[in-house]
């Protein structure tokens, strides 16, 4: 094995070196240079100066202005609250490890830290298979007439908490663990190792085929019937020009939180599954560094692409900002477009106000 194991902890470089440290102990310098801590530390205070602040922003718009309290909008800002899980709980002590170049918290820290990465994680990618599966109903019309109702949202919301957990909940009670992964200064399920008393790899499984390829499957099925019923309509022109438009600017601002997603986790995926099925190859800290720090940037995508690609929450923003005032002095004009928007999504039952 090119890796060194420890209890709670498995290090990629192998002992004979004599140089490897517990990563709750001492700092990994020997792993990676200092100055790759200080890089991860600068990225994580972006992530947590930029992140928090718009999340944050987003929650409380969301909650000042009634139109915007809408069903599929509920989903939207549970996918926010899934971003403030990894900013507090899990940005805010990987910054803290890192500066300090190993997991100062202990194995109890690191269980907390890998937890709420994964809970967040997931409770993002089951919002964005409700988001989809919503898209689907409501645009391809499988159930008739649909309307996307509070109570389908709540259901929707509770169902994302409940799979999450049996995700990221196990690991603490002894089906798999939470380990130091890369430069050792944050946590994730392990992929590293056989160890029986774990069994890590019936985890493992269990989590790529539950948590990741059959939601990003159904995914990928919502909006490839839902592309080609678009493009049926527009041929056809089944529906008003207004509430074609409102239904393809809402799902092309789901495709994008989509793919954002998928953006950001899937090097993560990939090289977590090609570690898992290659244990005791050879590889270095960065290696599975880079792209789990660069999953950490979802958390910034989707309130951005949110604002961005919705006119009527942008306008809500500006005006939460600058006092209940639009400095740009559109928002009549917004209001009447996201009133009509509203009431052409109405027609589709979707309840949905778009950019």
């Amino acid at each position: 094995m090119n890796g060194t194991e420890g209890i709670n902890f498995y290090v990629p470089m192998s002992n004979k070196t004599g140089v490897v440290r517990s990563p709750f102990e001492s700092p990994q310098y020997y792993l990676a240079e200092p100055w790759k801590y200080r890089i991860v530390c600068c990225y994580l205070f972006f992530l947590i100066s930029t992140g928090l602040p718009i999340n944050l922003l987003t929650l409380m718009v969301t909650f000042k202005h009634k139109k915007l309290r809408q069903p599929l909008n509920y989903i939207l800002v549970n996918l926010v609250v899934a971003d403030l899980c990894m900013a507090c709980f899990g940005f805010t002590v990987t910054f803290y490890t890192a500066w300090n170049g190993y997991f100062v918290f202990g194995p109890m820290g690191c269980a907390v830290e890998g937890f709420f990465a994964t809970l967040g994680g997931q409770v993002a990618l089951w919002s964005l298979v409700i988001l989809a599966i919503e898209r689907y109903i409501v645009v391809c019309k499988p159930m008739g007439n649909f309307r996307f109702s509070a109570s389908h949202a709540m259901i929707g919301i509770t169902f994302t908490w409940v799979m999450a957990l049996s995700c990221a909940a196990p690991p603490l009670f002894g089906w798999s663990r939470y380990i130091p992964e890369g430069m050792q200064c944050s946590c994730g399920p392990d992929y590293y190792t056989y160890n029986p008393d774990y069994h890590n790899e019936s985890y493992v499984l269990y989590m790529f085929i539950i948590h990741f390829i059959i939601p990003v499957m159904v995914i990928f099925f919502s909006y490839g019937r839902l592309i080609c019923k678009v493009r049926e309509a527009a041929a056809q022109q089944q529906e008003s020009a207004t509430t074609q438009k409102a239904e393809k600017e809402v799902t092309r601002m789901v495709i994008l939180m989509v793919m954002g997603f998928m953006l950001a986790w899937t090097p993560y995926a990939v090289v977590a599954f090609w570690i898992f099925t290659n244990k005791g190859a050879d590889f270095t800290a960065t290696l599975m560094s880079v792209p789990a720090f660069f999953s950490k940037s979802s958390s910034l995508y989707n309130p951005i692409i949110y604002v961005l690609m919705n006119k009527q929450f942008r306008n809500c923003m500006i005006t939460t900002i600058c006092c209940s005032k639009n400095p740009f002095g559109d928002e009549d004009v917004s209001s009447t477009i996201s009133q009509g928007k509203t009431e052409a999504s109405s027609i589709s039952s979707s309840h949905v106000s778009p950019a």
